[in-house]
């Protein structure tokens, strides 16, 4: 019998990287894929890494949290949408006929695991977070299995669904060499290395506040920067500092080139920073969310592993002080990361998509 899988999950790339490190287990393994997406999302850039895997666009809705009369209109308006992402993602799900969904979250899998379960197909969804995001909660009632980050979250799902994975690492974000990130990056190795990360959107908040104190970062570091599409600032330019878009061939050597990295606080990034066991200055999004990064990262300070600062308060002096702490003491950040186990999260996912899709 042929295995046949539908993943799903987009908005941003965190909502994907999952998937990503999947999908080449999963065709070495000989199962024919289908991935459901959203018509603008990042995701659908992402997959076109994997030509073999048919991408389907689907309408879909988003949440807005801050009660404003503005956001109530738009949520409203897009129910509607939620509800065609329904009939589209049935379209899509009686034609590729799968024997399991899997979800990585976002928006656009709400209306997937909701077909799905009309289908009777068996749903298994994955949570990068500490706590659950609202597509999650939403589907939760849905899914057969709710494939856990950080063990800590199980306090927040059904136990009976809930199961420890730990970090996925993607095969390409392994490997990295310092050597080969000098090379790309047009350094010299003479300075210590900052990496800045604003995630696959861009940070804005986290750009202004390197640029602010670009030429004191300068006198100590050689720093590349990945500012978010289009968000970058030519007047900027400097020797020793690099501006990129998106990092996305080359991540891994540019980790294993970082001294210390700056970034906010989505679950994947910090789990490659760990892996990389790269100390790390945490500034999490904060406005406007609902506070996911600021668990994710006092998770991290808990352990050891981060400085930690409030965005909505930092100032240049603090920034400047813990980028320096971090360099000076970047030894007692790494013993504390030597104590992490990575296990193989991928072979566990493929272990349990057989389970269910045998139930068929």
């Amino acid at each position: 019998m042929n295995k046949r899988i539908v993943l799903t999950g987009g908005g941003s790339a965190g909502h994907v990287v999952v998937n990503l490190a999947l999908i080449p287990a999963l065709e070495e393994e000989g199962w024919d894929i289908a991935y459901i997406g959203s018509e603008t999302g990042i995701e659908r850039d992402l997959l076109s890494d994997f030509p073999r895997v048919r991408y389907h666009a689907i309408p879909t809705g988003k949440f807005r949290r801050a009660r404003t009369w503005e956001n109530i209109r738009r949520n409203l308006g897009d129910v509607g949408h939620v509800l065609s992402g329904v009939a589209e993602a049935r379209r899509v799900l009686q034609r590729e006929r799968p024997q399991v969904v899997f979800s990585k979250g976002g928006f656009v899998s709400v209306p997937v695991v909701l077909a799905a379960r009309r289908l009777g197909i068996p749903v298994i969804t994955h949570e990068s977070d500490r706590t659950p995001g609202l597509a999650n909660k939403i589907i939760i009632p849905f899914v057969k299995r709710i494939l856990l980050t950080f063990e800590r979250t199980a306090d927040f799902v059904p136990r009976d669904k809930a199961y420890y994975l730990g970090p996925i690492i993607r095969q390409q974000m392994q490997g990295g060499s310092a050597r080969e990130g000098l090379i790309r990056f047009g350094l010299d190795g003479k300075k210590p290395v900052l990496l800045v990360v604003g995630g696959s959107l861009g940070a804005a908040k986290l750009n202004r506040l390197v640029w602010q104190n670009l030429d004191p970062l300068l006198k100590q570091f050689d720093i590349v920067h990945s500012v978010g599409a289009g968000k970058g600032d030519s007047q900027m330019e400097r020797p020793g500092y690099v501006q990129v878009d998106y990092i996305r061939a080359g991540m891994n050597d540019a980790l294993a080139m970082a001294d210390v990295v700056v970034s906010r606080a989505g679950s994947n990034a910090i789990f490659e920073f760990l892996y990389y066991q790269k100390p790390m200055l945490l500034i999490p999004y904060k406005v406007g969310s609902r506070g996911d990064q600021v668990e994710n990262a006092e998770e991290f300070e808990r352990a050891g592993y981060a400085k930690v600062l409030d965005e909505t308060s930092v100032t240049s002096d603090q920034f400047l002080a813990a980028v320096r702490d971090l360099l000076e003491n970047g030894e007692r950040y790494r013993e504390a990361m030597r104590h992490f186990t990575f296990r193989d999260g991928v072979q566990d996912i493929l272990e349990i998509l057989e389970i269910y899709r045998l139930q068929d």
